[in-house]
């Protein structure tokens, strides 16, 4: 079996970027190596020091998120499970939010994303969830402020409809002015239940909360702390990266798909002719849905948008681990059919947000998978039999031609016509729209 010559394809992973070998992470400096007057320096405790003393939010729920020991922990062990499993659930709902919305939906892309190039480093499945710490007390937040801002919806009603039967009256005034009041109060309740970090209980305990603010607020380190702990708790968040990852992942697979998706919609008539075109364009398709998986995955991986153009290094990873990979493919595609037949009975514009976590669900595990299968194929020296290559190709591309074929009929049922053919659920944007 021949050996894979690495200076004809390149796969710079995990350890390399861009083709150079990242330098060493520097070590820790010693107490030797500091001269007397820097030792002084670090002997005096600093402002930042006092306030690293204190375990911030973000230290305590990472804390929190340790999963206990099932057999000696068995009460936090279940209280762990249900914490996790809300969060998860707070994070496809808020997926499924984020993707409905226009631009912002490449946050929901990105995330996605940033899950696949985690899996794809590591091999680890546990990696798949990078906001799960966090996302507990982020459901929580939502529900308290939500919960708060329904007697406010409840209060605005009734104001408008006493404007509308009597406009001027003491009704309307009255109504107006419990709205305004109401108003006040509750931003001060959620202020100051969101300052005492957000649980879902310190929204129900408007009392303590003021009890404690005023005791806080006599500490004059306490604003450096509040104001330390939201920016690291935003910057965990990571949106502006998520954002960006989204978008370059978003232009490299369209690029991909943009122009074989065009020949396969181009024909209008059933003649001989145009159908000739639309079989041109669905093997042209079949050949890029092959790839294009495992090209995000690179990118994903590597942050690089010119691993878009590594299609020989693709091609490559396949004879290393033509069973992984042809599964991966497999799975991508099989769980985005139910996409394309949500897209078929949609609800009003206002309640898409009830779909998208259909997509979410059935986009997130091809996802994870994808990259679990891409770095096996990265961790392998030697390619495959030749008889496995061929026998797992055999597999993937019929499959991909009836995955093609089903597609094909979508423009004729979809309520988006030849557009829904351009949509791409599982690759692009996870959006039913």
């Amino acid at each position: 079996m021949a050996e894979f010559d690495d200076r004809s394809y390149p796969i710079v992973f995990p350890q390399q970027r861009g083709g150079a070998t990242l330098p060493p992470v520097p070590q820790e400096v010693t107490d030797a190596e500091l001269s007397s007057d820097e030792l002084l320096d670090a002997a005096v405790p600093s402002e930042s020091a006092e306030l690293a003393v204190v375990p911030s939010l973000v230290d305590q729920l990472v804390a929190k998120a340790q999963c206990p020991h099932p057999i000696w922990h068995p009460i936090r062990f279940v209280g762990w499970a249900v914490s996790m499993v809300f969060g998860i659930v707070t994070m496809v709902l808020t997926l499924a939010i984020l993707a409905v919305i226009p631009i912002v939906n490449f946050i929901a892309l990105g995330y996605l994303l940033d899950v696949e190039g985690r899996v794809a480093r590591s091999g680890k499945f546990r990696d798949a969830f990078p906001l799960l710490p966090l996302a507990p007390r982020i459901g929580s937040m939502v529900i308290g402020i939500w919960i708060f801002l329904l007697p406010l919806r409840l209060l605005a009603w009734t104001a408008a409809d006493a404007r509308l039967i009597s406009p001027g009256s003491a009704a309307d005034h009255g109504w107006h002015f419990v709205l305004n009041l109401a108003m006040v109060l509750v931003t001060i309740h959620i202020c100051l239940a969101l300052a005492r970090g957000g649980r879902f209980s310190t929204f129900f305990r408007p009392l303590k909360n003021l009890r404690w603010f005023m005791t806080q607020r006599r500490d004059p380190a306490y604003w450096d702390r509040a104001e330390q702990t939201v920016w690291e708790f935003l910057s965990r968040i990571r949106r502006t990266h998520f954002f960006w990852l989204g978008v370059k992942g978003w232009v490299g697979a369209f690029l991909w798909l943009v122009i074989p998706t065009a020949i396969f919609a181009a024909a209008n008539k059933p003649n001989g002719g145009a159908a000739l075109v639309s079989i041109v364009g669905g093997i042209l398709l079949c050949l890029v849905f092959a790839w294009v998986p495992f090209l995000q995955a690179r990118y994903a991986a590597e942050g690089r948008l010119s691993a878009f153009k590594e299609l020989r290094t693709i091609r490559e990873l396949y004879r290393r681990a033509p069973v992984c990979l042809s599964l991966a493919a497999i799975l991508t595609y099989a769980l985005s059919l139910p996409l394309f037949l949500a897209t078929i009975f949609l609800p009003p514009q206002d309640a898409l947000w009830m779909v998208t976590p259909i997509f979410i669900v059935s986009i997130f595990p091809a996802r994870v998978f994808t990259g679990w299968a891409y770095h096996q194929a990265v961790q392998r020296t030697q390619r495959a039999w030749f008889s496995l290559r061929v026998l797992m190709g055999l597999v993937l591309m019929p499959t991909l031609m009836i995955y093609t074929f089903i597609l094909f009929f979508t423009q004729f049922i979809g309520a988006s016509g030849k557009l829904v053919l351009f949509q791409h659920h599982a690759l692009l944007l996870p959006r039913p729209f």
